[in-house]
């Protein structure tokens, strides 16, 4: 790994990200893919995804059952799956191990190999270098862009899902498994999009609605001629401020584009929002990334 220059950190504060290639080694990022593989191996499909479909409201209850799942997988391992893999029964349609999108949320804190990865050395000295006092890890997610079927994520600020006041506190990690290329959906980013702050939040909604999160604000519309593609090689770093914008297109080529990231925040003087879907549990407080 080559190291982090002063004039990467600076570069990192004009854009917003910054590229570290072959910041990981190749064997690290077989290590998390095996890894990954046997979780995959022993996963049962979640019971919210096997109910049969029938009214109106029971759909709702549903979705329902399906965003529980979802906002109490921060101090968990679960799936979450791509649109069109399941039944109406929950059996697959195809492949078990092509039908996941991603596994959340706290990889980092019960994995070995992830946690390692997380907290390894490299990782903490470029904390350091980012004058990070005292980091926390806050979620983590393994992404597989399944080929052909991987879904798009629209154009996004993180911040607008994970709100820190003052803003300016998160910072995520994005290690590509294997290479991450104009075909098969790398991130695209619009370069200096950090400084005007956000205009969305994604919150808890209040108890009794029908949906247990809802938007604030709304995504203005962007313009696709800003946005810049960042191919890069497996094992090496994106580095991505909160409030960077940026997206990925579909993966319609035939290989899939397996990354593994997650978000650290500075905790020094900051506050982590109430209104977050995720949330530090007795179980799972946010881990330091210096230990």
């Amino acid at each position: 790994m080559a190291s982090v220059t002063q004039h990467d950190i600076q570069k990192f504060h004009k854009d917003g990200f910054l590229v570290l290639e072959q910041f990981f080694s190749a064997e690290e990022c077989d290590s998390m893919r095996s890894q990954i593989q046997s979780i995959v191996a022993e996963m049962e499909v979640p019971p919210h995804c096997r109910t049969a479909f029938s009214t109106r409201e029971e759909e709702q209850l549903q979705a329902q059952g399906s965003s529980d799942y979802f906002l109490t997988s921060g101090d968990k391992i679960r799936f979450f799956f791509e649109k069109g893999v399941l039944d109406e029964k929950g059996n697959f349609l195809i492949p078990k191990e092509k039908s996941v999108s991603k596994i959340g949320h706290a990889l980092h804190a019960y994995d070995p190999v992830f946690k390692q990865i997380t907290h390894s050395p490299k990782v903490q000295e470029l904390a350091r270098k980012l004058s990070l006092e005292n980091p926390v890890v806050v979620q983590s997610m393994y992404i597989f862009k399944q080929p052909g079927i991987g879904g798009e994520v629209t154009p996004h600020q993180d911040a607008t899902f994970l709100h820190t006041e003052p803003l300016g506190r998160i910072l995520g990690f994005w290690i590509a498994l294997e290479d991450a290329t104009q075909e098969n959906g790398c991130l695209w980013f619009i370069p200096g999009s950090h400084t005007n702050g956000i205009t969305r939040r994604m919150v808890r909604a209040a108890s009794g609605a029908s949906t247990c999160v809802e938007f604030v604000g709304s995504e203005p519309a962007y313009d696709d001629k800003q946005f810049i593609p960042l191919p890069i090689s497996k094992g090496g770093l994106i580095l991505i401020h909160g409030e960077v914008v940026h997206k990925s297109e579909l993966n319609s080529s035939e290989s899939s584009r397996h990354a593994f990231t997650f978000h650290v925040m500075e905790a020094k003087g900051t506050t982590w929002s109430r209104e977050n879907w995720l949330q530090p549990t007795p179980e799972l407080p946010f881990p330091s990334l210096y230990t």
